[in-house]
This record gives C-alpha cells, structure tokens and sequence, in this order.
C-alpha cells in the first residue's frame, strides 16, 4: 500500500489571484473564503483575487490569505477523495494549515491565531528591522560558520542547497556577502517584512504563547510533522510548545521531509499556492512523488 503525506504552503507563496478558481468552482472552496472574510478585518477575497500584490505581501495579510487559500483547496479534494494521509506537514505558516487539516485546530480558531501571529510578527519587524536571504549550493557548515561569525541566524534548512539566513539587517547582509564570496551559487533576497524565524521574534513567540495558551488545540488526529522538532506532535500541549518555538528558531523542513520518508512514505499531495515545496522535494528526494492542488483544473483532472 503506498503511503501519503499531505503538505501545506507557506508564506512567500502569494500571488495575485490564489484561490479565484477555487471559490468559483467549489462550494467547498467557497465556504472557506466566506468564513475567513467574516473573521477577517480587510476584504480578504478583493486582496487574493485581484490585489495589489504590495498589499498582499503584507504579513498580518499574506499569512491568513495563505491559509484560507490552502484549506480551501484541501476542502475541496477531501470532498472528491478519500485518501488517508499517513502524516502533514507545513512550512512554517504552513504548520497551521497542516493543524488545522488534522483536526488539532478549528478553521476559525487558527485564522484567528494566524492574524495574532501575523500582528505579533508584524509588529516586531517594525520594532526590530531585519532581512532574510536564501543561500544556494553552499554547504550548509559553512553558512552556519558564517553566520555565527556576522550574528546572522539560520532560519529554514529546506534541503541541501537552499538554506535561508535571517537577523538584524546588517548582520544578513554581511553574511550575505561573505556567502557569495564564499562560493555560493546564488544569495537571492528575500521578499519578507522581517526577520522571521530568528532572535528577533523573541517578543512575539512570548505573546504568542498568551494566545496559545487560550486556544481550544484539541490532539492531532493524524500526526503532523513539526518544523521546529522534525518530529511527530500529536499532543495538544506538545503542538502549543512547538508553535511557540517556531517563530524564533529554524524550520527543520529537509529533517521533516527525510523523517517522513524514511517512514515509507512515496507519495506527497501539496496544498495552497505555489509549487516550492514540490521544488525542495526534488533536491530532498527526486524519486519521491509530488502532486499539486492549488487550482480547479487539479482537482478535476483527478477525479476524471
């Protein structure tokens, strides 16, 4: 029998129009924007279907967009399959899309701790200034080595070859330098607010837990994979620890991807907007099958 995991995007996987196709051919899909439109304090369906892409980019915006766009597509396959996920998994944002798929956490609940998170994030970018900068083909060592020695932070190990630095601006772009001195194919800049997944997020993993802690996190009725662990969380109080961790330490995502692999899993089905996931897969394991349900067009050539 083959095993699946089902995978949720995270953020930087926005784009002007997610989701439109979903919510114009799906009731499923439908019910899940209009939800999240009546939780939301901005016209969340204006903003994913026709912009501005600046406004979109947003964090306290492109987080809950996100979301909602990924459970929507999720809805909308689970009403035509019936398919069985061995595990979830999520990249950073995509963790609560991954909960919320479980069952841990209730669509609204986790759109309203996505828009805490969001405003937490936010809020602590303007107060700490920071950049993130993805590293291509340079051994990861090294990245580390560099950044210690600039007080840059690792932020996402997402698969040999493409490791993402994050911290104060001045410290990232030092070690962005010193990387591409160093040999690095590529130190690509990242389109972020902030700072995330480093030290400077301290403030609002703390005022993150408060909400947490007043959540109703129910246990996981499949295993979802943490990026802050690269293991299984199922309990409730475990999921609300990892969650708090998550926002000021790495995502352990190729960790994540070779425990679940290594648990005979083959077959991989990735939710939301975008393909990166399938992208870092390829370099993780090229043998391993990714599909996407991000568009209408992907649900339907599957139940045909």
């Amino acid at each position: 029998m083959v095993k699946t995991a089902f995978l949720f995007a995270g953020q930087g996987s926005q784009y002007v129009g997610m989701g439109k196709d979903l919510y114009d051919n799906f009731p499923e899909a439908k019910a899940v924007f209009d939800r999240a439109q009546d939780l939301l304090d901005f016209d969340l369906k204006k903003i994913c279907f026709e912009g501005p892409e600046e406004k979109l980019k947003v964090t306290n915006i492109s987080q809950p967009a996100i979301v909602t766009v990924s459970i929507a597509a999720f809805n909308a396959f689970r009403a035509r399959r019936n398919i069985a996920p061995s595990f979830m998994a999520g990249l950073s944002l995509g963790e609560y899309s991954a909960l919320i798929a479980s069952g841990s956490i209730s669509f609204e609940d986790g759109i309203k701790l996505i828009k805490i998170r969001g405003e937490l994030m936010d809020a602590a970018s303007r107060k700490y200034p920071g950049k993130m900068a993805a590293v291509l083909d340079l051994p990861t060592d090294k990245i580390k080595e560099i950044c210690l020695n600039c007080r840059a932070e690792i932020a996402n190990l997402n698969c040999s070859g493409q490791v993402v630095i994050t911290g104060e601006s001045g410290s990232v772009e030092k070690a962005a330098q010193l990387c591409d001195q160093a040999g690095a194919k590529r130190v690509i800049p990242l389109e972020v607010s902030g700072a995330f997944h480093s030290s400077l997020m301290l403030e609002a993993s703390s005022a993150l837990k408060k909400a947490l802690d007043k959540a109703n996190i129910k246990d996981a009725l499949v295993s979802v994979v943490s990026n802050y662990s690269a293991g299984i969380q199922v309990e409730a109080l475990q999921i609300k620890d990892n969650l708090v961790h998550q926002v000021h330490s790495p995502v352990k995502w190729e960790d994540s991807m070779k425990f679940i692999l290594s648990e005979g899993v083959s077959n991989f089905i990735e939710f939301g907007p975008g393909k990166v996931l399938k992208g870092l897969m390829r370099r993780i394991d090229p043998s391993a099958r990714v599909i996407n349900i991000e568009k209408a067009s992907d649900i339907l050539n599957l139940s045909s």
